[in-house]
C-alpha cells in the first residue's frame, strides 16, 4: 500500500496551511507570481515550509499553485513551467531535511484560471495538456502525491484528475471549493461531488479554500457519507478584511481548531487550512486532533433526488422578438458618445425611429475606446425615445460573475435584446495597456443568457423569475472567411441564439453566394448596410477595419465621385438595399460618424420599397 494511503488508516494527518498568506505577510504582493520566488528566493520559501513543519504538520505542499502555463503565461512565464514546479518540488523537500522530521509532499496543483469551454475558451485538451505539464514537473522534482486544489468546476478538474492519472502512479488527492450554502460555483452539492469523482480513480476527495471552518463542516459532513475514500478538509481563516491596505483574516487558531476536531469526529482523515491560516493554526489544529482515530462511518448509500426541471419562461417575448422571421425588421445602430452628453444620439434614435426604424442598436465600446456604457445609453433611449434596442454586450470587460450581474441588472431596466459578442480588445483601441478578463467568448454568453432565460444562473441557482432575452449573435459573410465563420455560427445556433447579424456587405454577390452555399439562413438574419462617406472613408475600413471587406469596384466608385462621396456612398447603400430587401428578414444599418440623417433617408426607402408603412413587413424568405 502506498505510505500516505497507510498513514489515513493510522488516524487523522495534520496538512499545512496557506503558504500564499505567509508570503503576503512577508512583503510579497499579491501580483507577483508566488511560484517565481521558488527560484528568486529559495531561502523565503523554504522558511514558511519549515515553519508548518515545526507546527505539527504532516503534509506540506508545495509552492506550485498557480504553476500552469495559462496563469504563469499572464506574466510572461509560460516557458518556465517545467522549472517552476521542479523547483517548488526540491525547496519542499529541502524543508523536510532542515526540520528533520517526516513529512509528505503534496505537489499542489489549482484550476487553470481560466473557464474551459462551453462557457469559457480553453478547451478540454488544452487544459489536460497544461496539467500534464505541471504535473510532469512536480513528479520529476520528487512530490509524494498530488493536490488538486480550490476547483470550482467539475469538468475541469475531471480533465484535471485524468491529466495527473495517466503520467503517474501517485495517490491523487481531489479538492472542491464550496460557497457558504454548500454549492460549487456550478452548482453541485458534496453528494455529487463524491459521485463524480470517485470513479476517477482519486486517492481521496475533500474540500478547501471555500469559506470559514463553520460551512465546512457541514460539507464534511455530506462527504463522508457518501464516500467510499478518504475526505480532507483545508478551509479559510475566515472571510478576508482590508485593513491599511493589507488583507487580513480574522478567524483566531482556537476556534479554527475546534472546527477541525470536528470534521475529524465526522470521517476527514486530512485536516488542515487555506486562505488566511498560519502556522498558529496549524499548531492548534494538531493538538485538537493529537490521539485522534475516528471509528470508520458506514457509508450510507444516498440517491440524491432529481434535480427540478428549471421553470420556464413567461410566453411574453419582446416587440423585436415578436417581429423576427415574421416580417421585415429594421434596426440602426446608435454608438455611445465619448463624453456624458447623449442629445445628438437620442435625437439620432428619435429620427429613425420616426421614419420607421423598428430597433436601435447601441455597440458596447466599439473598437475598444472609451465611450459612455452602451447600458446607460440603452436605457434612456428606451425611456426618452420609446423604441426597443439591441445591446451590444461582450465579454472582454467582465468575469462570468460580473457579466451575470449586469444581465440581471439590463434585464430589470427593460433592455431585453442582447448582441452577444466576444469583443474587440483593448490593444486596438486607446488604452493598449488596459487589461482584458474573456472568462468566456460570444458562444458562452449565448449559453448564460439562455440559463437565465430558464431561470437559473451559471452556477444552477435560481435567480427567481426567468428572464425574457431575445439573443442575436455576429456573422461575417464574407466569401474569404466564410467557411470558417459558418462552423462558429452553427455554435452559436447550437447555443441556442435567436437571430443573427451580419457585419456590413457592399454588394449583392456576397449574400448570393452565402444563400447558394446554405438555401436560406437558418435562422433570421439581419444584413448589415454601412453607407460610406468618401473614398477614404472606403479604404479606412477595408484595410484597417477587422470583419469589413470592400469590393475594389465599390472602392472605385467612390474614388471617382471626389467630393461627392457621401451622395456616391448613399446611393451605393441603396442599390445594395433594393437588391437585396426582398431576400433578407432585415437590415441593420450604421451611420458613420453619426450621420443619422442619412440612414434615416434608407429606412424611409426600403419602408417605401416594400410596402411596409404600416408597420406590415414581408414574410420569411424561403
Amino acid at each position: 500500500m502506498n505510505p500516505f494511503l497507510e498513514r489515513l488508516q493510522r488516524g487523522v494527518l495534520v496538512a499545512d496551511g496557506a503558504m500564499g498568506t505567509m508570503l503576503y505577510a512577508r512583503g510579497v504582493p499579491f501580483d507577483q507570481p508566488f511560484e517565481l520566488l521558488n527560484v528568486t528566493n529559495r531561502d523565503l520559501v523554504v522558511a514558511v515550509h519549515v515553519e508548518y513543519l515545526r507546527s505539527g504538520a504532516e503534509l506540506i505542499e508545495t509552492n506550485t499553485f498557480g504553476g500552469n502555463r495559462f496563469k504563469l503565461g499572464a506574466k510572461g512565464l509560460a516557458d518556465r513551467v517545467r522549472e517552476l514546479n521542479r523547483a517548488g518540488a526540491k525547496l519542499a523537500k529541502e524543508a523536510r531535511d532542515v526540520a528533520g522530521v517526516p513529512v509528505f509532499i503534496a505537489g499542489s496543483v489549482g484550476p487553470l484560471g481560466k473557464p474551459l469551454k462551453p462557457f469559457g475558451l480553453v478547451t478540454p485538451e488544452e487544459a489536460y495538456q497544461a496539467f500534464r505539464e505541471q504535473v510532469e514537473a512536480l513528479v520529476e522534482g520528487g512530490v509524494d502525491l498530488l493536490l488538486l486544489e480550490t476547483f470550482s468546476d467539475l469538468d475541469e478538474l475531471g480533465v484535471a484528475v485524468r491529466a495527473a492519472r495517466d503520467c503517474t502512479d501517485l495517490p491523487v488527492v481531489a479538492e472542491v471549493t464550496f460557497d457558504e450554502e454548500g454549492r460549487t460555483l456550478r452548482g453541485h452539492v458534496p453528494a455529487e461531488v463524491v459521485q463524480s469523482l470517485e470513479p476517477l480513480g482519486v486517492a481521496a476527495v475533500g474540500a478547501n479554500c471555500s469559506v470559514g471552518p463553520l460551512p465546512m463542516v457541514d460539507v464534511v459532513a455530506a462527504m463522508v457519507q457518501v464516500a467510499s475514500v478518504p475526505v480532507t478538509a483545508m478551509p479559510n481563516a475566515g472571510y478576508p478584511a482590508r485593513v491599511e491596505g493589507r488583507y487580513v483574516y480574522s478567524t483566531p487558531p482556537r476556534y479554527f481548531a475546534e472546527h477541525a476536531r470536528r470534521m475529524a469526529e465526522l470521517g476527514a482523515r486530512v485536516v488542515g487550512g487555506c486562505c488566511g491560516t498560519t502556522p498558529e493554526h496549524i499548531a492548534a489544529v494538531a493538538e485538537a486532533v493529537r490521539g485522534l482515530r475516528p471509528a470508520p462511518e458506514p457509508r450510507v448509500v444516498v440517491t440524491l433526488p432529481r434535480k427540478p426541471e428549471p421553470p420556464r419562461p413567461p410566453e411574453e417575448a419582446t416587440e423585436l422578438n415578436r417581429k423576427l422571421g415574421r416580417q421585415f425588421v429594421i434596426s440602426v445602430e446608435v454608438d455611445p458618445p465619448k463624453g456624458t452628453g447623449p442629445t445628438k444620439d437620442l435625437l439620432g434614435a428619435r429620427l429613425v425611429k420616426e421614419r420607421g426604424a423598428d430597433a436601435v442598436n447601441v455597440g458596447d465600446s466599439p473598437l475598444g475606446r472609451v465611450r459612455m456604457s452602451a447600458s446607460a445609453l440603452c436605457v434612456l433611449i428606451q425611456q426618452h425615445v420609446g423604441i426597443e434596442t439591441i445591446i451590444h454586450f461582450t465579454t472582454r470587460d467582465r468575469n462570468l460573475m460580473a457579466l451575470q450581474a449586469d444581465l440581471i441588472g439590463l434585464h430589470a431596466l427593460g433592455v431585453r435584446n442582447v448582441l452577444a459578442l466576444t469583443g474587440d480588445p483593448p490593444r486596438a483601441g486607446d488604452y493598449p495597456t488596459a487589461t482584458a478578463v474573456y472568462d468566456t467568448d460570444s458562444v458562452g454568453l449565448v449559453r448564460i443568457l439562455k440559463r437565465l432565460n430558464q431561470g437559473v444562473d451559471l452556477a444552477g441557482k435560481p435567480i427567481g423569475q426567468p428572464t425574457r432575452f431575445c439573443v442575436g449573435v455576429a456573422f461575417d459573410m464574407h466569401p474569404d472567411t466564410l467557411d470558417r465563420e459558418m462552423r462558429r455560427l452553427d455554435q452559436k445556433i447550437e447555443a441556442g441564439a435567436d437571430f443573427i447579424m451580419t457585419q456590413p456587405i457592399f454588394e449583392p454577390e456576397t449574400l448570393d453566394q452565402y444563400l447558394r452555399r446554405v438555401g436560406s439562413p437558418p435562422l433570421p438574419m439581419l444584413v448589415g448596410v454601412l453607407p460610406l462617406q468618401s473614398s477614404r472613408h472606403a479604404e479606412f475600413l477595408h484595410h484597417e477595419v477587422p470583419g469589413i471587406h470592400i469590393p475594389d469596384w465599390v472602392r472605385e466608385r467612390m474614388a471617382r465621385a471626389g467630393n461627392q462621396g457621401r451622395e456616391e456612398g448613399l446611393r451605393l447603400a441603396a442599390e445594395l438595399l433594393d437588391a437585396i430587401a426582398d431576400r433578407v428578414h432585415g437590415v441593420y444599418l450604421m451611420p458613420s460618424f453619426g450621420r443619422y440623417e442619412v440612414v434615416a433617408e434608407l429606412v424611409a426607402r426600403v419602408r417605401a420599397r416594400l410596402g411596409l408603412s404600416a408597420q406590415v413587413g414581408a414574410p420569411r424568405p424561403s
